[in-house]
């Protein structure tokens, strides 16, 4: 969230689902943090479309049928460049479906195991 606010054009505001705070264009919600560890990135359908076998592979993602949000868990800071790099994805996205109607998020449908079960690569 910290690194977001200095972004042109965005601003924080709370989220639309009531839970947590969200970052924000004059159009839509990009961003909802609904925790330290936890946010949904409002991508849209097509841009998740192009990115899923991407998206798919990171132990820090998750995608839910039919939802144009991805849930990003940020336990480290290369989680929370990963999701600096999907917000980019997301205003390029929203930029070219202006008027689009609002989509539910993630909250409260996606859980993440303890990433510390993993070996690294």
């Amino acid at each position: 969230m910290e690194r977001l606010r200095d972004w042109p054009d965005l601003d924080v505001g709370p989220a639309c689902c009531g839970t947590g705070r969200a970052v924000r264009t004059a159009e839509c919600e990009i961003v909802h943090f609904h925790s330290d560890r936890d946010a949904d990135l409002h991508l849209t359908e097509p841009a998740i479309r192009h990115l899923a076998v991407y998206l798919g592979r990171s132990t820090a993602i998750r995608l839910m049928p039919d939802s144009q949000w991805v849930t990003v868990h940020l336990d480290n800071e290369r989680d929370a460049d990963v999701l600096l790099c999907l917000v980019s994805v997301a205003l390029q996205a929203h930029a070219r479906c202006v008027g689009a109607a609002p989509h539910r998020c993630n909250l409260n449908r996606v859980t993440f195991p303890d990433r510390r079960d993993y070996q690294m690569c």
